[in-house]
C-alpha cells in the first residue's frame, strides 16, 4: 500500500471483515470516462453503482480504501429520514417539495434491502429501529412525530412504545417512551460497503484505492482529476469525499463541519444474555440532543456509540467514558470488558441539512451530519439522476440555504463547543 494511503482503524468492524486485505488497484495509469467519483464511500458507490447501471463508464479514486471513512465506521443504523427532521426541509421547499424529500428517504430505505438481497450482501441487516426518550419532558416528540408522519407525510410504519412495554424491547430502566420503525434496521456498514464496492465493479465500475485525487482541472468539455500515479479525464466530477474534501476543493469544504464521534464494542456476551438486552434485536437511539446510540452485533457483542468532539482531539479515557454512558444505561454490564474503541469525523453544516450541489460539470453530496446510511443512498440516486440529465431533485435540494462557516473552521468548532456545552447541560436538569 503506497505510504500516502491508510489502512482501516482499529474497529470491530475491520476485525470482524473476513476479506479486508483485498486492495483494488491504485490507479496507474490515464484513463478517459464519462464520470470520475472521488471517494469510495456510500455516496460515491451508490452514485457509480446507479451511473453504471445507465450505462455510464465510471472510475471511482479512493485515497485510502473502501468504506475508509464514516461509511465503514458508523454506528449501523439503519434510519428513515435525514438528521435534521422535517421542518428545515417543509420551511425551505414548501410542503410538495419537503414530501418530495421524505418519499425518496422511504424509496432508499427499500433499495437498501432490495440491493442487500439483490447483490447477496452479507452485512448481517437486521429489522427495527427504535427511538427513545430519556426524559419524561420529551415524549411528546416521538408520538407527535408518529402523528406527523401519518397525517402530513403519509408514513404508517410507526408504534408508539409506552413505559410499560418498553421491556419487551429493552432491558433499561433509563427511557420513559420509544417509538418503533418496522421500516428501520441496522447492519455491519463496512460490509456493507464493501459489498456495494462490488457490485459497482461488477455493473463495470473501476475502482482504484490508494488513489488520492490531488487536484482537478475544469476544462471546457470536462475535468482532469490528478493521482499521484496518473490522471482520469472525465465529463463530470463527483465529490463524494465527506470531511476530506478540503484539499481538492477547499470551496465545498467550507460549508461544513468535521466533528468527531465515537464508539465501542463490547466483549461477546453470548446469545442469551445479549437477547435479554435488546429481545427484538433492534437498534436503539435517543432524544437527548448528546444522544446514545446502540445495537447487538451479529456475533452478540453490544456496540455502543456517542459523544461528539469539535476540537480535533480525541476526548481523553475515552474507553472508560464510553463505558460510563453504556453502564448508565446497561448497569448489567458492569462485569463485561471492552475489546474495541473507536471514532472518526462526520460532516455537519450550520443548518445540519444536507448540502448536495454543482457547479458546471463538478457535483457534490455532503453535510450528513451525522446520519448518513438512507440519505447516502439518496445522494447517489440524486446525483446519478442529474448527471444522466434529470436535475429535478438536484434543483429541489439545492434551494435548502447551506452557506459557508462564517468564522473559519477554528472558531466555528470552539463556537459549536459552547453550543454543545449549553445543550449537555439541558440534558443533564
Amino acid at each position: 500500500m503506497p505510504t500516502s494511503a491508510q489502512a482501516h482503524v482499529n474497529s470491530y468492524y475491520a476485525a470482524s471483515t473476513p476479506d479486508l486485505q483485498t486492495l483494488y488497484p491504485a490507479l496507474q495509469e490515464d484513463r478517459d470516462v464519462d464520470v470520475v467519483v472521488v471517494g469510495a464511500g456510500y455516496t460515491g458507490l451508490y452514485t457509480a453503482l446507479n451511473l453504471a447501471e445507465a450505462g455510464q463508464r465510471v472510475v471511482v479514486l479512493e485515497a485510502n480504501r473502501v468504506g475508509w471513512g464514516a461509511s465503514g465506521r458508523n454506528g449501523g443504523q439503519v434510519i428513515v429520514g435525514f438528521s435534521c427532521d422535517m421542518p428545515p426541509f417543509e420551511a425551505a421547499l414548501g410542503l410538495d417539495g419537503a414530501r418530495l424529500v421524505w418519499n425518496l428517504t422511504q424509496q432508499a430505505a427499500a433499495e437498501i434491502r432490495q440491493r442487500i438481497a439483490r447483490h447477496q450482501i452479507d452485512c448481517d441487516f437486521q429489522t427495527g429501529h427504535l427511538w427513545t426518550s430519556v426524559l419524561e419532558r420529551r415524549v411528546h416528540l416521538l408520538s407527535d412525530w408518529q402523528e406527523e408522519a401519518a397525517h402530513k407525510w403519509g408514513y404508517e410504519g410507526l408504534t408508539f412504545v409506552p413505559k410499560s412495554e418498553l421491556p419487551g424491547h429493552i432491558d433499561s430502566s433509563r427511557y420513559q417512551a420509544g417509538l418503533l420503525d418496522a421500516n428501520g434496521g441496522h447492519l455491519h456498514p463496512l460490509k456493507y460497503a464493501l459489498g456495494l464496492a462490488r457490485a459497482a465493479q461488477a455493473a463495470g465500475v473501476q475502482i482504484c484505492e490508494c488513489s488520492a485525487a490531488q487536484r482537478y482541472v475544469e476544462h471546457a468539455d470536462g475535468v482532469e482529476v490528478h493521482t499521484a500515479q496518473g490522471r482520469v479525464r472525465a465529463h463530470k466530477l463527483v465529490l463524494a469525499c465527506n470531511t476530506g474534501v478540503g484539499s481538492i476543493a477547499p470551496q465545498v469544504q467550507r460549508r461544513i463541519l468535521p466533528v468527531g464521534t465515537y464508539m465501542i464494542a463490547t466483549e461477546p456476551l453470548g446469545e442469551v444474555r445479549a437477547r435479554a438486552l435488546l429481545p427484538t434485536h433492534c437498534a436503539v437511539s435517543d432524544n437527548q440532543f448528546i444522544l446514545d446510540y446502540f445495537r447487538l452485533s451479529a456475533d452478540h457483542r453490544l456496540l455502543f456509540g456517542g459523544k461528539c468532539t469539535y476540537t480535533g482531539r480525541t476526548p481523553r479515557d475515552l474507553p472508560q467514558r464510553m463505558r460510563a454512558d453504556m453502564l448508565r444505561v446497561f448497569p448489567q454490564l458492569a462485569d463485561v470488558g471492552i475489546a474495541f474503541t473507536w471514532g472518526g469525523h462526520i460532516d455537519i453544516t450550520m443548518a445540519r441539512t444536507p448540502d448536495f450541489g454543482h457547479l458546471r460539470n463538478v457535483y457534490w453530496a455532503q453535510g450528513f451530519s451525522g446520519h448518513g446510511i438512507v440519505p447516502t443512498c439518496v445522494a447517489g440516486r440524486v446525483l446519478a439522476e442529474a448527471i444522466g440529465g434529470d436535475d429535478a431533485h438536484l434543483k429541489l435540494f439545492s434551494r435548502l440555504r447551506n452557506p459557508p462557516f462564517p468564522v473559519g473552521q477554528t472558531l466555528a468548532a470552539l463556537m459549536q463547543v459552547v453550543g454543545m456545552s449549553y445543550y449537555r447541560l439541558r440534558d443533564y436538569f
